[in-house]
């Protein structure tokens, strides 16, 4: 059995890291500003210890090297001032110098700039007051000198001068006692700073290994919280994309954190909503691509068109025109099996050309004293794959728009050109009454105006449809031209890939499998 009080400190810290990555998630940090947020901290922390202990370090440096100083200093003027001073005051007295040959003051400047050079270094206080009390002293004695100057310059006796020169040589010996009590002083201060060294880097050795020990743990804590909220939201992606690759794509994904993979789970919500999207407008496409052929076929095989052409067959057979008979029941044989060719969405050109051949032969059986046709075709193309019931319409909207509505009929010509090795144009031309500027205007502007619901009009499949069916099949790339003078001539083209069989069964398998 498990131990409950386990099992209660377990619940506690699974409650306390949720409520940590709460926290975090509150704070709304990018992944990128919390790794650089954490390095910050630890740089910090390691920064500034080593920071307070350099200028610690810096501070007792230069306090010791000052006192070192001091202590040089102090020492190269122990007993320089009393035995120099006493040995050119008593020249003077005996007459070897005069008073103002003397270089008495010299010493009194030098000793006096050093002094002064020393207190300006002074690490301490005391040390301070010490060096003024020998300035002071030093002050006394070329005050003494001086009133010794002026007995010698007045011709004072020997007596005199040799009890102010006693006082002068008082004066400097407390100098020298001054300065060896400042040494001892200072002795002892370096004694004490290096203590105090000692000791700071002690605290600071305890110091340093507790900075250290909390910078490991935050590093850790900072490691665990970047990772968890790396990880989370990547599981949670990786679930539903292994949820949408079961064909569910209904599923979506909430932030819960404002990082970059929030960016990209919204980013991916934003796209599986846009792929059911283009699905639905798939499918969509592809039962108005099936509406499309099915009310094409149905614009074929019209009750009104059959009932014309069995009635030419009636006319031709009991004017014992067989061999007419013969031909158009063979062009209708052929139109309906090539329309129909087994469900195919794609047929060769040539099947197309026959197709269209086919058409217009039991038309100009009807049509004869009106109608004429030539069909010119560049033989490198024949074979190759395009889309079913293209041309026919076309010939279709040629003879009723343009032919019949032209008093002395005209001639409609079938051609195909190749552009490139990529591309071919396919055209329909009409020597027929030709569209006014207004209808022609207004049939580009339905062309233009493209949807993909498919339209059967009184007239026939109409052009506009023919341009959907060919932009739904064959992309926007693609569609239909249309130029016309009015009275004159009719001209309408297509401009189509050119497509191997095997492409075309692959494009057909591929829009029955989108449907």
């Amino acid at each position: 059995m498990d131990n409950p009080e386990r099992s209660f400190f377990i619940d506690e810290w699974v409650g306390e890291k949720r409520k940590l990555l709460a926290f975090i998630s509150s704070l709304k940090l990018s992944i990128r500003q919390r790794i650089y947020f954490s390095f910050l901290i630890v740089i910090f922390l390691m920064s500034a210890l080593n920071v307070v202990f350099g200028l610690q370090t810096l501070h007792y440096q230069h306090s010791y090297d000052a006192i070192m100083r001091n202590i040089t200093t102090a020492n190269s003027l122990n007993g320089y001032v009393s035995s120099e001073i006493n040995r050119e005051m008593w020249r003077i007295i005996t007459g070897y110098l005069t008073f103002d040959e003397g270089i008495q003051y010299d010493i009194l400047d030098n000793t006096s700039s050093q002094l002064t050079e020393m207190m300006q270094n002074a690490a301490s206080r005391r040390g301070e007051l010490k060096l003024d009390v020998i300035l002071r002293t030093l002050n006394s004695l070329e005050k003494s000198i001086d009133e010794m100057g002026a007995l010698v310059n007045s011709g004072a006796d020997t007596e005199t001068l040799r009890q102010e020169l006693e006082e002068v040589m008082w004066v400097a010996g407390l100098i020298e006692a001054n300065i060896q009590d400042y040494m001892v002083f200072e002795v002892v201060q370096s004694e004490q700073q290096y203590m105090q060294i000692r000791e700071s880097f002690r605290q600071w050795l305890w110091i340093n290994g507790i900075v250290l020990a909390a910078v490991l743990i935050f590093s850790s804590l900072a490691a665990w919280v970047i990772s968890e909220s790396i990880y989370s939201p990547i599981k949670k992606l990786h679930d539903v994309t292994a949820t949408i690759s079961n064909e569910d794509l209904d599923v979506l994904l909430r932030g819960e954190y404002h990082d970059e993979i929030t960016k990209l789970s919204l980013t991916f919500n934003s796209m599986v909503n846009r792929i059911n999207a283009l699905l639905e407008s798939k499918v969509e496409e592809q039962k108005n691509l099936k509406k499309a052929e099915l009310r094409t076929l149905q614009a074929q095989i019209t009750p009104h068109f059959l009932y014309n052409t069995l009635d030419t067959l009636i006319w031709l057979a009991e004017g014992g025109q067989n061999e007419d008979v013969v031909e158009i029941v063979k062009a209708l044989s052929d139109f309906f099996r090539i329309g129909l060719s087994k469900g195919e969405d794609w047929i060769t050109l040539r099947e197309e050309i026959q197709h269209t051949r086919s058409y217009l032969t039991i038309q100009q059986m009807r049509y004869s004293d009106i109608l004429d046709f030539e069909i010119r075709i560049n033989p490198e193309i024949l074979d190759s794959t395009v889309l079913k019931l293209t041309l026919q319409p076309l010939v279709e909207n040629a003879i009723y728009h343009g032919i019949k509505k032209s008093r002395g009929g005209g001639k409609i010509i079938v051609s195909g050109e190749k552009l490139d090795n990529q591309t071919m144009r396919l055209s329909v031309i009409d020597t027929g009454a030709g569209f006014p500027p207004e209808r022609l205007a207004q049939i580009r502007s339905e062309i233009e105006n493209f949807s993909q619901e498919v339209r059967i009009k009184e007239s026939g499949f109409g052009l506009e449809n023919v341009n959907k069916r060919i932009r739904l099949y064959y992309g926007e790339g693609y569609r239909l031209q249309i130029d016309s003078t009015y009275m004159e001539r009719t001209c309408v083209s297509i401009t189509v890939p050119i497509l191997h069989q095997a492409v075309g069964k692959q494009a057909a398998k591929l829009t029955e499998s989108a449907s």
